[in-house]
């Protein structure tokens, strides 16, 4: 053994380790090997410490966190010493904290035993990812029930964009979860959104279905795209969306969703010539009042996951899409937003 790990010390008081510190924080001490002499810092704690990358080994140097008897090592390519005792203080990664219990204030409309139905605001994001590890819906359902910690992500079952706002539902036992996650893939889950879009309503008809497969964009990464599909790569996609009221520069839109592929009503927005209003990443320009996309998800239909009783949910707008349409001109009724608005339409 090249490098040897000779103490553990796992769970130090807040008043050893800082109280901005982690209570399940670790550190370990190693002691480096003849073999190991003149190796680079940031190496050595990888093969010390193989269950943590050697860029978060590397982060751990930068922030002070990786010491020998001489004091703080700041560099990780310093040369370490045949038996030198290197301490690391380990903290919980970002990904190990993001699946923890968080007092997120969730705006719930509904929930009983069995379910969950909540009113998301835009800029909070559903699940933790790069970037996101906390502060997120999933985090916030750990708090709010003990079970959601036995669920599958805490019990979602589909997710909403960071800055899309509105209704998404969320199962608390195993067997709800399953029962949604099978209505939404038989397309019995109806999901009706509303959008503020770009110029005045280009199609020949109000009511416009949009069937083109989506995936991401082989030029543009971060984003996804309407593919022929010849090319290949594009799941199969569905929008039916309604003029609801136009202006010279903007329309609002209602969508009813057959499918639900990462970002398609932005896409099928954008490739249909009317990209939301707010939303850069797919052609749309941000105002005054809309610094994020112009989408909320306005209305679920389903069934309950265990009396089988109908279930309908409604969301009105959040004040920035009301300021924005008072300052387009346009109005809308939310009572309408249904089933029938959109006929006799099927997946």
């Amino acid at each position: 053994m090249n490098a040897e790990i000779i103490s553990t010390e796992a769970g130090a008081p807040l008043s050893e380790i800082g109280a901005e510190d982690d209570l399940e924080s670790e550190v370990r001490t190693v002691v480096v090997s003849v073999q190991w002499h003149g190796l680079r810092l940031d190496k050595c704690l990888a093969q010390s410490i193989p269950e943590f990358s050697r860029a978060y080994l590397q982060q751990l140097v930068a922030q002070g966190d990786v010491a020998d008897s001489s004091g703080v090592l700041c560099k990780s390519s310093a040369k370490v010493r045949a038996g030198e005792h290197i301490s690391v203080h380990l903290r919980p990664t970002p990904q190990a904290q993001s699946f923890k219990a968080e007092a997120i204030a969730l705006d719930v409309v509904y929930e009983d035993e069995h379910l969950m139905v909540i009113n998301k605001s835009a800029g909070v994001v559903v699940h933790p990812a790069a970037g996101n590890w906390t502060g997120t819906i999933l985090n916030g359902l750990l708090m709010h029930h003990a079970g959601a910690a036995d669920l599958p992500r805490a019990g979602i079952v589909h997710r909403l964009d960071k800055d899309t706002s509105g209704l998404m539902m969320v199962g608390k036992t195993r067997a709800a979860v399953d029962s949604l996650t099978r209505q939404i893939a038989s397309r019995s889950v109806n999901r009706y959104y509303l959008a503020l879009a770009e110029r005045a309503w280009k199609r020949s008809s109000t009511l416009e279905t949009v069937d083109q497969p989506v995936g991401r964009d082989p030029v543009n990464r971060v984003r996804m795209a309407v593919l022929r599909r010849e090319h290949g790569g594009g799941k199969p996609a569905k929008t039916v969306i309604k003029l609801l009221d136009q202006g010279t520069q903007v329309c609002l839109v209602a969508c009813k969703l057959f499918t639900g592929r990462t970002h398609q009503i932005r896409v099928h927005l954008s490739w249909l010539g009317h990209p939301i209003v707010g939303d850069v990443v797919y052609g749309g320009h941000a105002t005054d009042i809309m610094i994020r996309q112009a989408l909320h998800a306005t209305r679920l239909d389903f069934v309950h996951p265990v009396s089988a009783e109908p279930l309908s949910f409604t969301a009105d707008l959040p004040s920035d899409m009301q300021q924005a349409l008072v300052q387009s001109g346009l109005h809308y009724n939310q009572g309408t937003i249904g089933p029938s608005l959109f006929g006799s339409l099927s997946g």
